[in-house]
């Protein structure tokens, strides 16, 4: 049921942690990606990793701040693909920690355009795009940060990942009929490069650890699989979800 034979993807921060992990983990499941993040070596590394493998694979870098990225992308899929599927906006940045009246306009605006309105981008011209192939499955990454669990210094993180929520539902009522499903998945912490910019000693990794059920923090792998269910027909009665993925650190108290 998890099977991507014949779908088209694209993903966004493919560059490292959950997205690197889950354009490989699409692609190993017969998925054609399309990849994307800043860093042009780190994206042709990912797509000869993909082609070793046997599968196909291309990239684009841009900043996903910036409209004409997602119509590239698109246009790009339906090029290279014939069409589009899958979306997995993963894209986004912790931006700046400090107390929330602590921060610049420019710092709000920055953490805004890069964690909310380029996935507002996205969809904008990915859901035309699946609307063409008569179905889809749209997927954002927000946090559990802001929905179960206020953290300090995180105001604007925590209101624009949230917003993607609400995105998220909107655009599931919106598209429902024409087959597209439109859901958000919230990790815990999880060993990527940006949560290693909060747990960056030892003291501050087995503080995070300690906060989740499990007592651990998540591999971008597991949070690819969750990624991956979404993605697929496993999950063909799942839209506007908001699935959390967070090692139980939503529930647990101590």
């Amino acid at each position: 049921m998890t099977s991507l034979s014949n779908k088209v993807a694209i993903v966004t921060g493919a560059s490292s942690g959950i997205g690197r992990a889950t354009a490989l983990l699409f692609a190993r499941e017969g998925a054609r990606v399309v990849v994307s993040a800043r860093r042009q070596q780190e994206l042709d590394s990912l797509v000869k990793e993909i082609e070793r493998e046997g599968g196909e694979a291309c990239a684009l870098a841009g900043d996903v701040q910036e409209e004409p990225l997602a119509h590239a992308l698109v246009e790009l899929a339906q090029g290279r693909f014939g069409g589009l599927d899958i979306a997995f906006n993963n894209a986004g940045t912790l931006g700046t920690l400090r107390p929330a009246i602590e921060l610049s306009a420019a710092d709000w605006e920055t953490t805004l355009r890069t964690n909310l309105t380029s996935a507002f981008f996205c969809a904008k011209h990915q859901l035309p795009a699946m609307k063409r192939r008569g179905a889809g499955s749209l997927i954002f990454t927000s946090t559990f940060v802001g929905y179960t669990v206020g953290f300090p210094n995180m105001a604007a993180y925590a209101a624009r990942k949230s917003g993607l929520i609400g995105l998220t539902q909107v655009l599931a009522a919106e598209y429902a009929a024409f087959g597209i499903r439109v859901n958000a998945l919230l990790p815990g912490g999880t060993d990527t490069p940006m949560g290693r910019t909060v747990a960056h000693t030892p003291e501050a990794l087995g503080f995070v650890r300690g906060l989740h059920a499990l007592k651990r923090v998540a591999s971008p792998e597991e949070i690819a699989r969750s990624a991956l269910y979404l993605a697929s027909a496993a999950s063909s009665f799942t839209t506007g979800s908001a699935l959390l993925v967070d090692g139980g650190v939503s529930i647990h108290r101590e």
